[in-house]
């Protein structure tokens, strides 16, 4: 079955397995399609279970896409702690995504919390330059809150000054990571794009016991 799906269908396949309606769920890079015996037939789309009103496409792609939280390179990251820092996440943004902007001011009111910023600089070369700056500022939360919020540039940054960017956009292609923002939470679980405040105070709620093994 691998062998006639990777000839027909471009692109690196993950896993295969038969579904209980006889076609194959196959997931190719990150995406999840479904395919007949022979690979003739490609759907796209989420498949639901009527039965239970149940989005199968959705649940699998949160298995397939989790991510192992302790094994982040938080080190390519800026760190902001806000109250006791115990629920954890990590956020990939580029300093010129809109939707990066609205998330960090809806973010500003979350406690207890620590959120490791990936510059992930995909949009354009500014967004390269801008990272830049910011990563070599002497406090890159504080000049991120300044662009982000207040549309403060960053100074330049000093020559030869060395940045993890590179190292950043490396890890982002490995994870999938196709738009900014993109939150990965401390139980491995992401939300991709933006998402409504009192979502991921859920997520990070329900990932906190993660958080906490972590520390430990």
């Amino acid at each position: 079955m691998r062998e006639r799906v990777a000839a027909k269908i471009p692109g690196k396949i993950n896993a295969i397995r038969r579904m209980p309606f006889g076609m194959f769920e196959v997931v190719i890079d990150s995406e999840i399609v479904y395919v007949d015996e022979n690979a003739d037939y490609l759907i796209t789309g989420h498949l639901y279970d009527t039965k239970t009103q149940e989005d199968l496409t959705a649940k699998r792609s949160e298995e397939v896409l989790r991510v192992d939280f302790a094994s982040l390179p938080l080190q390519l990251a800026f760190k902001i702690v806000r109250g006791d820092g115990s629920r954890r996440v990590a956020i990939f943004e580029d300093p010129n995504c809109p939707y990066c902007k609205r998330l960090e001011k809806d973010i500003r009111t979350l406690n207890n919390a620590t959120i490791y910023v990936f510059l992930y600089p995909i949009l354009s070369d500014d967004s390269v330059s801008k990272s830049a700056n910011i990563w070599c500022s002497k406090d890159p939360a504080d000049a991120w809150a300044h662009l982000m919020i207040d549309g403060q540039a960053p100074e330049k940054a000093a020559a030869g000054c060395k940045t993890p960017i590179d190292d950043v956009l490396a890890l982002g292609h490995r994870l999938s990571v196709t738009g900014t923002p993109t939150l990965v939470f401390a139980d491995g679980r992401r939300a991709p794009g933006m998402i409504p405040l009192d979502r991921i105070e859920q997520m990070m709620n329900a990932s906190a016991p993660h958080a906490a093994a972590q520390a430990n």
